[in-house]
């Protein structure tokens, strides 16, 4: 799974995406600080399932925290893009082409609205201005890469007489688009796809922008909402947009993070209070900044960048996790208690499991045991979130 953080320059792209990896990359106020799309290891939170048989897990990948455990996911953070993006300005192109792989994008926008439409400072600058340029360059983007090769494809598809939504995922298999969505897109427009050839700009551009909401869904971090003006257009925005919109500080997360990580403070990403440990060794410019951080979550409950991990996931592409354990050991050969803990489609089975765990143990597959309720269930079995299941193969 592959995470894609886009929005203009200079809104705190890389400071979220350092906020959620630990990452380094370069932060700095002034726009394209990226150039290269950087990659990282995010993390969504869940309540781990070791608490209800009495035992601490140890992660082979992720962590653990007070029973919260850690699910590792792909985050992609790519440089700003500016208006025109779709037709190559600014590299536009090439930072268009970094996300094809992409799931699902968060948009961060600046809702203190203090940078301009070319991320330069400003005042009174209103984000939902950005969150209509990103879309309409992120359509424009499908719409040009279907436009290249639609004159050959339909021509081809028309006279192989070949199932339209079978050609359409195998030709646009680049975009990670599946036949489920392009399904999805026919039911939602009223395109002839028996006569693809007949298609004009127009339709075309309306097939791309169905399928780029479909296979790429969005949500909005409203960044920086701990600034002056925040509040009141986060509630424009809200009104404005059907987005699922979040107010988060990713300043503030990097900062709980790295202090945490310093062993100043405890602290658990997405939870609304930190302790900290040694308050004696604080300076003032530290108090001060955690004190400003202790308000912002009395306000907001959370600095939002975890929430938004976990909207994403659970939410937007609907994700289930699953744990694989025995029913009588909760340890894997090396002795590690509940060291996996797998990120599964929804609907996915409990064959799908098996495969996701090894490829031997989906081929020899003879059936799964749910370790809560010792029951046994066969292979169509759909697997719920926070599933522990023993999977019995040859």
């Amino acid at each position: 799974m592959l995470i894609g953080l886009v929005g203009k320059p200079n809104v705190g792209k890389s400071t979220f995406f350092k906020a959620a990896t630990l990452a380094e990359v370069e932060i700095a106020n002034y726009p394209f600080v990226t150039i290269k799309p950087n990659h990282g290891i995010g993390y969504v939170k869940i309540d781990c399932i070791d608490k209800e048989f009495g035992v601490q897990c140890q992660p082979r990948e992720g962590f653990c925290l007070n029973h919260k455990r850690f699910v590792p996911i792909e985050l992609m953070d790519v440089a700003g893009l500016v208006k025109g993006a779709s037709k190559g300005k600014g590299l536009g192109n090439q930072f268009l082409d970094d996300l094809r792989q992409a799931d699902a994008f968060i948009q961060i926008v600046d809702v203190s609205g203090t940078t301009n439409e070319e991320g330069k400072p400003t005042e009174n600058y209103y984000p939902g201005k950005d969150i209509k340029m990103i879309e309409s360059e992120l359509d424009l983007w499908f719409s040009e890469i279907l436009k290249k090769a639609w004159k050959t494809f339909s021509r081809q598809l028309e006279s192989s007489k070949e199932n339209f939504v079978e050609a359409v995922a195998k030709q646009f298999s680049g975009l990670k688009v599946t036949e489920e969505q392009i399904k999805e897109v026919i039911r939602k427009t009223s395109l002839d796809i028996e006569k693809p050839v007949s298609w004009t700009d127009e339709n075309i551009f309306e097939f791309a922008k169905e399928l780029r909401k479909i296979s790429k869904p969005m949500i909005i971090a409203a960044n920086k909402a701990d600034m002056k003006n925040a509040e009141e257009n986060l509630k424009k925005l809200k009104s404005e947009f059907s987005y699922p919109i979040f107010p988060c500080s990713a300043e503030a997360e990097l900062a709980l993070k790295e202090a945490a990580k310093e062993k100043i403070i405890d602290y658990i990403p997405g939870e609304s209070d930190f302790k900290i440990k040694h308050p004696e060794k604080l300076n003032e410019k530290q108090k001060k900044a955690l004190e400003f951080i202790k308000n912002f979550l009395k306000k907001y409950k959370t600095t939002g960048v975890q929430d938004i991990l976990n909207y994403v996931v659970f939410s937007l592409l609907g994700y289930i996790a699953v744990f694989p354990a025995g029913t009588n050991k909760l340890t894997d050969s090396e002795g590690r208690i509940l060291p996996d803990c797998f990120l599964l489609p929804k609907d996915s089975t409990a064959l799908d499991f098996a495969f996701k765990i090894h490829q031997d143990l989906g081929e020899g597959f003879i059936r799964a045991i749910d370790i809560r309720t010792k029951k046994v269930v066969g292979k169509d079995h759909k697997l719920k979130h926070r599933d522990g299941i023993e999977i019995i193969a040859k």
